[in-house]
C-alpha cells in the first residue's frame, strides 16, 4: 500500500500523485484519503474521497494524527508598527481541540529570549490545519530581530488536541521551519 500511503505518518504517506499544496488539504479519514468536496462551492459539502482505505484513520494504519508542517502565513513584521501574524500546523488528519485553555506555540527570537513571541491558538479545530496567533505590539521587537518557528514548538498549555475521528492524543512533534520572519523598521 505505499503508493497510497497506509503504512506511514506524514506528508510522505500521503498519495504520491498529489501535489505539495494538494497534500497541504488531503486527510486520512475512516474512508480512506480525502480531500474538500470540489465543483460545487458548497463549503459544507462532504469531503471527497481519493482513495478508500477503509479505517486509514484507524490505529492500524496512521496510529495518531501528526503534523505533516508547519508553515507561516507572514514573514515580515514591522519593529515600529508591530503588527498580526499566524503559523499554521498542518496535520496529516483531522484534529480537535478542547479544554478549559488553548493550546500555544512558541517562536523563538534570535538575539533575545525575552522577546520571543507566544502565538495562541485560535482556529481549525475539526479540520488538519490549526491557525496560532499573535498580535506583536510596536516596538516589542527590534529591526535586528529575527524570529523562526523551531522543532517541537507546540505545547498544550492545559487543553487536548486529538484525532476527531479515533479520540487518540495527536503527536505534537516537528521539525523546526526554516523560513524566518523578519523584522524591518
Amino acid at each position: 500500500m505505499g503508493l497510497w500511503g497506509a503504512g506511514a505518518a506524514g506528508a510522505d504517506a500521503k498519495p504520491k500523485y498529489l501535489t505539495d499544496a494538494e497534500k497541504l488539504n488531503c486527510t486520512g479519514t475512516m474512508a480512506g484519503w480525502t480531500v474538500p468536496a470540489g465543483g460545487n462551492g458548497r463549503t459544507a459539502a462532504d469531503r471527497e474521497v481519493l482513495v478508500a482505505i477503509r479505517g486509514l484513520s484507524g490505529a492500524t494504519k496512521l496510529a495518531e494524527a501528526n503534523i505533516s508542517r508547519i508553515s507561516l502565513s507572514t514573514t515580515t513584521i514591522g519593529a515600529g508598527a508591530g503588527g498580526p501574524f499566524t503559523v499554521i500546523a498542518t496535520f496529516n488528519e483531522s484534529v480537535t481541540v478542547a479544554g478549559e485553555s488553548q493550546p500555544q506555540l512558541l517562536v523563538t527570537n534570535n538575539t533575545a529570549a525575552g522577546r520571543n513571541v507566544t502565538l495562541v491558538y485560535a482556529s481549525g479545530s475539526g479540520s488538519n490545519r490549526l491557525h496560532f496567533t499573535a498580535t506583536v505590539e510596536g516596538g516589542a521587537l527590534n529591526e535586528s530581530d529575527a524570529i523562526q518557528v523551531q522543532a517541537d514548538s507546540i505545547s498544550l498549555n492545559g487543553a487536548t488536541i486529538v484525532d476527531t475521528v479515533g479520540g487518540a492524543n495527536a503527536l505534537l512533534t516537528h521539525g523546526a521551519n526554516a523560513t524566518v520572519i523578519t523584522v524591518g523598521a
